[in-house]
């Protein structure tokens, strides 16, 4: 039992870091589409939904590409991480890579409806420790599989250790001798 003690501390060491990120990240993930256009930009309404009256994506994508020029600041990436085709609105939204931009165009016009900073998508980076890789400049999001792993494999073992502490068995022998559960007293 003093191993399994051992053990249930060692993980709620790291886990009570660990969980205190993913349920603060949470939270906000949560309340990103209510939070007012603050965690997650609100989508604007465009000219037309009728697509054959839209501009050719790649006209598209090159105005994005100046808005953010102009708008974005010197030296941020150009590299477009998705485009978002809402339709329903009549607008689309170029998400850019290595920074957390996006631009919203009218999809008929290519009118700028709004340059926005994705303080959500930040969110959802340190919800599962992604923005780790980031930083590093590290492909394949190797710190993520470790961290996401390695937290989900100390949950199991922090929740095993702590039935096992919880619900000790009722007698165990070492040594030919009872050993003594959570609370001091020796098995019967």
């Amino acid at each position: 039992m003093r191993t399994v003690r051992r053990i249930h501390r060692l993980t709620a060491s790291f886990l009570s870091v660990a969980l205190l990120i993913v349920a603060v990240s949470g939270i906000l993930l949560g309340w990103k589409k209510n939070s007012n256009g603050y965690l997650h930009p609100d989508s604007y309404q465009g000219t037309t939904t009728d697509l054959a009256r839209w501009l050719p994506l790649d006209s598209l994508r090159n105005i994005a590409i100046m808005t953010m020029r102009e708008r974005g600041g010197e030296g941020l990436s150009e590299e477009i991480d998705r485009i978002d085709i809402r339709p329903d609105y009549g607008m689309v939204k170029f998400v850019f890579a290595h920074h957390y931009h996006g631009v919203q165009l009218d999809g008929a016009t290519g009118a700028v409806l709004q340059v926005e900073h994705r303080r959500s998508d930040v969110v959802e980076d340190i919800h599962d420790m992604s923005i780790i890789d980031k930083l590093l400049g590290v492909d394949g999001e190797i710190f993520k599989l470790i961290y996401t792993t390695f937290t989900g494999l100390s949950l199991l073992l922090f929740t095993a250790t702590g039935i096992l502490l919880r619900y000790p068995p009722k007698k165990m022998k070492s040594n030919g001798k009872p050993v003594s559960d959570i609370t001091g007293q020796t098995g019967t």
